[in-house]
């Protein structure tokens, strides 16, 4: 799994926009930036839907504040399901990412198998990069749901 102090891995993620399909390298993406990372189990899941996303989404301009330049939702599906997601819940502020073969969580030694539900994951973090490097990582424990909340995180800037 990966560590603080560490960079990212060499990955590619995707995020449609009005103009088409977008794939960004994560290190061009992430580069001489404050950001902070998120990634959920699923997009349109219980928890995911009604307390992670909303979290971000209301508390985006107190991050921006403490000087966050970008935050970001990843999960295990694609653009198109990322960016309906994000409209449903009004998550213009943040950048909705796929991972769709689940390539970048992977990368990071963080999956999960949640077997006939829906296969291969992410698990549930948080995480702060500066400059590509992480500087914090909240991994939650399995069934729970405190250390990637949105208030957490931003208790910890």
């Amino acid at each position: 799994m990966i560590e603080v102090g560490q960079k990212l891995p060499t990955a590619t993620l995707s995020q449609l926009t009005s103009e088409g399909m977008v794939h960004h390298d994560v290190a061009e993406l992430f580069a001489g930036k404050k950001v902070v990372l998120f990634a959920v189990p699923g997009a349109f899941t219980p928890t995911c839907s009604e307390e992670h996303l909303p979290g971000y989404v209301v508390l985006a301009d107190k991050f921006q504040a403490k000087g966050v330049d970008l935050i970001a939702c990843v999960a295990v599906n694609d653009a198109f399901v990322m960016k309906a997601w994000g409209e449903v819940h009004n998550a213009s502020e943040l950048l909705m990412l796929g991972d769709g073969d689940a390539s970048f969580s992977k990368a990071l030694g963080l999956t999960m198998d949640t077997a006939g539900f829906g296969g291969v994951r992410s698990q549930r973090y948080a995480m702060v990069i500066e400059d590509d490097v992480v500087t914090l990582l909240n991994v939650e424990a399995a069934g729970e749901f405190e250390a990637s909340k949105a208030e957490t995180l931003l208790a910890a800037l």
